[in-house]
């Protein structure tokens, strides 16, 4: 190999490790310890003296922990710190560098390329790459108390760059709120598309989906780390008994992920200069001939919710960079985490799914294990051991993270190959330029087409989720009314769901879906539009013959508070008599509600006010309180009453348009400024910066509002409504000339208005 580049990254290493619970022996080792055994495996793989090469490491890398991977994450027996920095300690290793990445099974192989690439740059020498998981070790162990009760938090102290959660596009509220709490549901949506996609009946589909999937138990039965090592058949994949339960339509336990499991797995990766200097056999070298790193668009922006057309394209990059083809790869291990996963990436690559060579060398995520992100690090160390044992042979690895929504990809060999680099940027970038479906989180009453639909089983019930198009093809997801199974039973029925119709109703929380519309008023019946004898969370005063109406307002506003607010609002709207509404906030507006009603915040940060609304504040107004006075045309602020937006400082964003409507108030670079540093800014400032109409002392706010109510009622109605509808147009209008000179109906109404 005299001629391959002297920094041409190289992996020389490769260990995994894992233990059963049945296991004799079996330790219940933390995911730190599962991942330290399999890094010290990975540099005694390397044939040389592995203390040596430890001190030689100036970099470790871990991948991230499920037990880190969310904000909301239970950690039962404690954790590091600084992973990869207690890993590095287990091995007598001491790096300049400690780098935890961030989420995703995409992780292993796109740490590989940048480490490579690091590699390739003289910005590292020696890298070491782990990842482990303890799962089930944790479940195991979970009801010990006292001194039984492991202990697994450390403190390794030293540099850590921590790369956060990284969970854009693997989490949504849209999704959350529907029941979408797992992946397997948002890969069921995926699954049935595709079924509907190909035509195919349930019965077809699923035997498909056992076939696909059987090899795979197959390989997991020869592998000594697999957590099920036993060949089951396609049709007992798919046969659901006690055992084999529906998890997510179409899903069966036995055919998604299995994350209970303990497993590690490390790499290590240098240069061929270093490999020669420090003595590895060539023998030992496995070089990356093509890579490449992508990233699909979200979900549910997806025109076709049964593909992800960007995971072939990185496969073919990645050949290509090779200067390779499909047909000459002797393996591959793609992501299995469901079977949608396999079977959407062999669509968009035109392969069979019964193609000789396999899909898998760890026996795949359902029955090798699905150990967090760490899963293809098990993958590459084959692909490893698979190259050296197959002189001239290629591997490839498609890491794929969230839902189907990040995707890494190696082509791998024991023939040498030089680094190059590749074309990823301009790829993404025209990834990025594809046109997303139009979402509607709220769509108003009506009916929609189903494209795809689910239907979750879990311990208190099922719960049916669709996801379908508005009459003017607008996307939506919507659920069942909790309790009620009818819809569920539809879906689940003969008839094939997609195509076909179900009515929808926005409700707050989620939108919820029913076989008709008299069934959605039976269950979820809509509040008339008009004023009521009594509120529960507000109180409404209206005198006959007055066009002022008053409403008092709690400081905390419970989710039905505000969708009580929202239909005093629309009652005002709604009221030709009514004229000017007051709002009384004696204690000022804070808290955040978990759910709102279409209009927003309070009923007023997404809606277009038509007439004056007079807000009296009398207590600070903080977060979405703040936002939705920035909703209101007018407002009376008490001394020594404050403002402030201040979510940043929780780790939220202001939502409720305050972002939007801030920055017009008050100008960019003020608006900035509050907005990130959420600092509280007095009455005096408030009035400065125009936040606010006019300040009142300290307990006049009330009876300035009602002052300056009787002023507005007093005006012509009709040029104030017009007025205020005008000013709304003309916010959102660049050009100043051009929008002076727009003709607007607004105008000559104003002609002939009595």
């Amino acid at each position: 190999m005299t001629d391959v580049d002297p920094r041409t990254p190289v992996l020389v290493g490769a260990g995994q490790s894992s233990e059963r619970i049945d296991d004799p022996g079996y330790e219940g080792l933390s995911p730190v310890e599962l991942a330290a055994r399999a890094a010290r495996a990975a540099l005694e793989d390397t044939g040389i003296d592995a203390a040596t090469l430890a001190q030689a490491v100036d970099v470790v890398a871990a991948t991230r922990q499920f037990e880190v991977s969310t904000p909301l994450s239970a950690v039962p027996f404690g954790r590091s710190t600084n992973v990869p920095r207690s890993i590095a300690q287990r091995v007598g290793a001491d790096p300049a560098r400690a780098v935890l990445e961030i989420g995703g099974g995409q992780s292993p192989q796109k740490l590989v390329t940048e480490m490579a690439r690091e590699i390739a740059a003289g910005r590292a020498d020696v890298v070491l790459l782990a990842g482990g998981e303890a799962m089930s070790t944790a479940r195991h162990l979970a009801g010990l108390e006292g001194a039984e009760r492991p202990d697994w938090s450390e403190d390794p102290g030293g540099s850590l760059e921590d790369r956060g959660y990284g969970l854009r596009g693997m989490v949504s509220r849209r999704a959350l709120a529907h029941g979408l709490h797992e992946v397997a549901g948002i890969y069921a949506l995926a699954e049935n598309a595709r079924r509907a996609k190909h035509g195919q009946s349930r019965e077809t589909y699923a035997a498909s989906m056992g076939e696909l999937f059987a090899p795979f138990t197959q390989v997991a039965a020869a592998n000594p780390h697999a957590v099920a090592p036993v060949e089951i058949t396609g049709a007992e994949l798919m046969e659901v008994d006690e055992r084999n339960r529906v998890i997510a339509a179409p899903y069966t336990r036995l055919v998604v992920s299995r994350d209970l499991v303990n497993q590690g797995a490390a790499l290590v990766l240098t240069s061929v200069d270093t490999a020669r200097r420090l003595g590895i056999d060539e023998s030992r070298w496995v070089f990356l001939h093509g890579r490449c790193d992508l990233r699909e668009q979200d979900f549910f922006d997806r025109p076709d919710l049964a593909s992800a057309p960007t995971q072939p394209v990185a496969v073919h990059s990645a050949l290509a960079m090779a200067g390779m083809s499909l047909d000459d790869v002797d393996f591959f291990d793609l992501y299995s985490c469901f079977p949608v996963a396999v079977s959407q990436l062999l669509d968009g690559l035109g392969l069979e799914p019964d193609d000789p060579r396999g899909f898998t060398l760890t026996g795949g995520l359902p029955f090798f294990g699905g150990p967090g992100n760490n899963y293809s690090m098990h993958a590459i160390a084959e692909v490893v051991e698979r190259t050296r044992a197959e002189p001239g042979s290629i591997g490839v690895v498609s890491a794929n993270g969230g839902t189907l929504s990040k995707v890494s990809v190696g082509v791998y060999s024991a023939d040498p190959a030089p680094w190059r680099e590749g074309d990823d940027a301009v790829l993404q970038a025209a990834i990025d330029q594809r046109r997303p479906v139009p979402l509607d989180d709220q769509p108003a009453d009506g009916w929609g087409t189903i494209e795809s639909w689910t239907v979750r089983h879990g311990r208190s019930g099922r719960t049916a989720v669709v996801v379908a198009r508005t009459a003017e093809g607008h996307r939506f997801v919507a659920a069942n009314v909790p309790g009620d199974d009818e819809v569920a039973d539809w879906l689940e029925g003969d008839r094939e769901p997609v195509g076909q119709r179900l009515f929808v109703r926005a409700t707050g929380p989620a939108n919820r879906v029913a076989l008709s519309r008299e069934r959605m008023d039976e269950l979820v019946p809509r509040p008339p539009v008009g004023w009521r004898d009594a509120y529960d969370h507000v109180v409404v005063r209206r005198d006959t013959g007055s066009p002022v109406v008053e409403v008092d307002v709690p400081g905390v506003l419970a989710a039905d508070g505000h969708h009580e607010l929202s239909g005093v609002l629309d009652a005002f709207e709604a009221d030709a008599a009514a004229r000017v509404l007051v709002l009384l906030l004696p204690e000022g507006l804070t808290g955040q509600p978990e759910h709102l009603p279409r209009t927003g915040w309070a009923g007023l940060t997404a809606r277009r006010l038509t007439k004056p609304v007079v807000a009296a504040v009398a207590g600070d107004a903080r977060g979405g309180g703040f936002e939705a006075l920035l909703a209101c045309p007018f407002v009376v602020l008490e001394e020594p009453v404050g403002l402030a937006l201040d979510q940043v400082a929780g780790g939220r964003l202001a939502e409720n348009g305050g972002l939007v409507r801030l920055p017009r108030l008050v100008g960019p670079r003020a608006a900035t400024e509050l907005a990130v540093t959420g600092r509280r800014v007095d009455a005096a400032e408030a009035l400065a910066l125009g936040l606010v109409n006019r300040v009142a002392p300290a307990g006049a706010a009330a009876q300035a509002a009602r002052e300056w109510a009787d002023e507005l009622a007093a005006l012509p109605a009709h040029a104030v409504r017009s007025t205020l509808v005008v000013l709304d147009q003309a916010a959102g209008e660049p050009d100043l000339l051009a929008a002076v000179r727009r003709p607007r109906q607004e105008y000559d109404d104003a002609l002939v208005a009595e």
